[in-house]
């Protein structure tokens, strides 16, 4: 499983042409699976993330979580996290989850998220969205757990 997560000052998903949701300050979450993922790997994701010292504190180190400064959430799925570009000119996805399952895991991410009590904002799993936000500072980290991409 894989996460990129980015800094942001705001975030809108929005689905022909409209809004489709939107947070203020705090994190987008691009969301990706492959075959052999399991739920464990969401909450283990979901707990670093939350937890992760990646926001200033009065002196400007990272020393501070999105639990800690309430960040509010997006998070979108996107299964060309597993892209495999190693040969030719064209992507394969082949080691990305199916997308029945991989859709089961995306929700157990979001419910995971959710716990937190912070404010939580998704995508529609599936869907051709246009994600328009601010990579504040520029913040982005790649967090992946499970099952690796060979």
């Amino acid at each position: 499983m894989k996460v990129v997560l980015q800094r942001t000052t705001g975030c809108e998903v929005r689905i022909d042409g409209k809004q489709h949701s939107a947070v203020g300050p705090g994190l987008l979450l691009l969301f990706g699976t492959v075959e052999g993922d399991t739920a464990a790997s969401c909450v283990w994701l979901a707990d670093k993330i939350l937890n992760l010292r990646i926001f200033e504190d009065e002196g400007g180190k990272m020393n501070r979580s999105a639990l800690e400064i309430r960040a509010e959430i997006m998070i979108v799925s996107q299964f060309t996290l597993y892209a495999d570009t190693r040969k030719g000119r064209r992507p394969s996805f082949n080691g990305a989850m199916a997308p029945d399952q991989a859709e089961k895991l995306y929700d157990t991410f979001v419910e995971e998220i959710q716990h937190s009590g912070l404010t939580v904002a998704s995508g529609v799993f599936g869907a051709h969205m246009d994600v328009v936000f601010t990579n504040h500072g520029p913040v982005t980290f790649i967090l992946e757990h499970g099952v690796s991409q060979p």
